[in-house]
């Protein structure tokens, strides 16, 4: 069981399920979701996903159609993202994790849209957009 929060604690939540293909995400609107390079994430079954509390803390913003980004409405930690077109998944922000996790990331997206001030330097697959 891997276990969650936001910044401010108000928004804990569990996940009963492995994190097994982790992206690190270089899109203009993971940037500037995230604010930093990158957005670390990783898609989850949604039944397996469960809020514990500050359900009435949570906010979404619909970046693009059918994508909304779940955040803390105190804090503003971004927790996860849910689109209308995989209502059974989830994209579970890695950062919000407070279990400690083995997992490593597989590979970079959208690094044609990456920022221009930060290098790639890990090996891992690159693609231009998502694969």
């Amino acid at each position: 069981m891997l276990k969650g929060s936001c910044l401010c604690g108000a928004v804990t939540y569990e996940f009963d399920g492995e994190i097994d293909h982790i992206v690190c995400c270089h899109c203009s609107i993971c940037r500037k979701y995230s604010g930093t390079a990158f957005a670390t994430g990783s898609r989850i079954e949604r039944s397996k996903f469960r809020l514990l509390t500050g359900t009435e803390s949570l906010k979404e913003y619909q970046s693009s159609p059918g994508v909304h980004r779940v955040s803390c409405a105190n804090c503003t930690s971004p927790l996860f993202t849910r689109r209308d077109a995989t209502p059974d998944t989830l994209i579970l922000r890695l950062g919000s994790l407070d279990t400690k996790l083995s997992a490593k990331p597989a590979a970079h997206i959208f690094v044609g849209d990456k920022a221009e001030w930060f290098d790639i330097c890990d090996g891992m697959p690159q693609y231009e957009t998502a694969p």
